[in-house]
């Protein structure tokens, strides 16, 4: 499997959301990577980048009453419980389930990034930009 990494198509002008999709990608190219001496510490840090990376869109859509909270939200949630169960495979010494999503992750994050980060970072940037015209 070729390993997933961060495209120009994945940039959305954001910067604070655009490095934190850089890091998951790169965490996402180090797992699939990841030989199985190395996979559960890979995936861990996935699962560890994943929680704080989803946490805090989250919190933008909830402090600027964000009209699609609830779809972009659900889909944080599934994949978060997804690598999290990815992860209680792993150590208990399967590594199928992780090796699977690793390989499906990175269309899931692309199409993701795409469409609902993107309407997300349009409405930050615009956000930021009214906040700084204000002042």
């Amino acid at each position: 499997m070729q390993a997933s990494n961060w495209t120009p198509a994945l940039w959305l002008g954001f910067e604070p959301m655009d490095a934190m999709n850089r890091d998951f990608m790169e965490l996402l190219g180090c797992a699939q990577e990841a030989t199985d001496d190395d996979l559960i510490e890979a995936w861990r840090a996935l699962v560890a980048h994943a929680t704080g990376h989803f946490g805090t869109e989250d919190g933008w859509m909830r402090s600027e009453t964000f009209a699609t909270i609830d779809q972009h939200a659900m889909e944080h949630r599934v994949v978060l419980n997804l690598l999290r169960e990815g992860l209680v495979h792993a150590q208990a010494g399967d590594l199928a389930p992780a090796r699977q999503m690793a390989g499906e992750l990175g269309a899931w994050f692309s199409r993701h990034t795409q469409s609902l980060d993107a309407a997300l970072a349009l409405h930050m940037r615009r956000v930021n930009t009214a906040s700084t015209t204000a002042d």
